[in-house]
């Protein structure tokens, strides 16, 4: 099943490196560009695409590669990606992304993922494509495409663990702009990113996971599925209940530990604004180092720099800027940062995610010193923090895991104010507000328990209710 063929390379290919790798299946296929020049194709003689080809990418982050592929992609010093993905509908196109992956790493010098991809042994002779042709490409679909319906964009994938990459983004964005929903189809032993899991919502968005005992199941929620009217949809008994995979319930606990950490800033929109300081102090906090790496895809291939994050948002304003924020290996650490510009000024959204393995203790007691910090330094809006069972290493796997449980909840001045701040002082919790800030302007921060009882969740909702002054 496996498509996706990457060259991780010590230099980085030029235009002759690259067109030694097109050179694999020999003269007679065809080479066109699209997404912009962003990606390069091989096509039959129709100019229907066989294998597409994203531009080469400079991996300044260390253990990125070993992040998203494993084992196998280890790489501590800077690497060139060249991601190669074949398409699904033709044979013997796997073999050509393979021996092109095999040309550039050969030239270059480097290796290619996964070791095992066919043609990859034998670069130096070509394809035959004499009997290759490929099927039509409907207009909507994208490069990355596997199946497209009326209803859903379906792309199959093989990976340790599915990143949000810049092909599957795009991806995303013309199926929703297409009015269809996103599926991907994986064997059960991927894992997904947790910003590839945060951007699949729910139904009829989906993680299809293959099973050999139920066929397919929702590796998020754990209902089996079948294919039916042009999507994955959710099996029905005679109840009308959603039976689940035996797969997603068979679990064995492992002591790890993630903190979630959601929070909002708003800044004043000025000339001397650099965005990314609450993330960073955030960082510190609960990781003890600041981040590594950012990009606005995986894998994130950019040394962390505030000003180059603030000059990306300045150049895409007044759109949306999506980031994604990496550490070290040492200590994992993922977040999403999401810039916009509203009319209250420059607004952060920032889901920051930090891992520990058994019998480390999470700092969860420094999560209200850092709300402070928020406050007086970075215009805190609000915060949410959680604790769950779930891996260290931040990846999603398709079986259950327990839900998080806050443990703690923030207020800015300006929430507080909004809510009043009589009622924002004197909650009804079993633990005092901490507060924030001014006593003219205050903000506050409610312990809500220890991150490891459900009762966290109903402390929560008891504080929600105080706030919206409803009984």
């Amino acid at each position: 099943m496996t498509k996706d063929v990457i060259a991780l390379t010590d230099r980085m290919p030029d235009a002759w490196s690259v067109l030694a790798g097109l050179l694999a299946g020999g003269p007679d296929l065809h080479v066109r560009s699209a997404a912009e020049g962003a990606v390069i194709q091989l096509c039959d003689a129709q100019g229907r695409p066989l294998v597409s080809i994203e531009a080469p990418l400079l991996l300044h982050v260390p253990g990125e590669a070993q992040r998203l592929l494993g084992a196998t992609g280890a790489v501590d010093e800077q690497k060139w990606w060249t991601e190669a993905r074949a398409s699904t509908a033709v044979p013997g196109a796997e073999r050509l992304a393979g021996v092109f992956a095999a040309r550039l790493a050969t030239l270059l010098g480097g290796t290619v993922w996964p070791p095992d991809a066919p043609g990859a042994d034998d670069p130096a002779h070509p394809v035959d494509t004499s009997d290759i042709t490929a099927v039509p490409t409907p207009a909507a679909a994208q490069p990355a495409v596997d199946v497209l319906t009326d209803k859903v964009a379906v792309v199959l994938q093989d990976r340790p663990v599915i990143g949000m990459t810049s092909w599957l983004s795009e991806a995303l964005r013309a199926a929703l702009e297409s009015e269809r929903a996103l599926q991907i189809v994986t064997p059960r032993h991927c894992r997904l990113s947790l910003p590839t899991s945060t951007a699949l919502t729910g139904p009829p968005t989906r993680w299809v996971v293959q099973d050999p005992d139920c066929g397919y199941y929702d590796g998020l929620t754990g209902a089996v599925l079948r294919w039916r009217d042009g999507a994955f949809q959710a099996v029905k008994d005679a109840d009308g209940e959603a039976p689940v995979a035996p797969a997603f319930t068979d679990v064995a606990r492992t002591g790890e530990r993630q903190l979630l950490l959601g929070f909002r800033t708003v800044h004043r929109p000025d000339a001397h604004l650099v965005l990314g300081g609450a993330l960073e102090a955030a960082w510190q906090a609960l990781a003890g180092e600041p981040p590594t790496g950012w990009g606005t895809a995986e894998p994130a291939n950019l040394p962390w720099s505030r000003h180059r994050l603030t000059d990306l948002a300045y150049e895409r304003a007044p759109r949306p800027t999506w980031t994604v924020v990496v550490g070290s290996a040492d200590r994992p650490a993922l977040a999403t940062l999401r810039v916009l510009r509203t009319p209250e000024g420059v607004e952060e959204d920032v889901t920051l995610a930090v891992g520990f393995r058994d019998g480390e203790k999470p700092p969860v007691s420094a999560v209200a010193d850092l709300a402070a910090e928020l406050t007086a330094r970075h215009g805190l809006r609000t915060l949410l923090a959680r604790l769950r069972e779930a891996r260290a290493d931040l990846t999603v796997p398709p079986h259950f895991e327990k839900p998080p449980v806050p443990f703690g909840f923030a207020l800015g001045p300006a929430e507080v104010a909004e809510a009043g701040t009589g009622l924002a002082a004197r909650p009804p919790l079993p633990a005092t507000p901490v507060r924030l800030g001014t006593a003219a302007r205050p903000g506050y921060y409610y312990p809500l328990g220890d991150g490891e009882s459900a009762q966290g969740w109903t402390v929560f909702e008891t504080l929600l209710r105080h706030l919206r002054g409803t009984p």
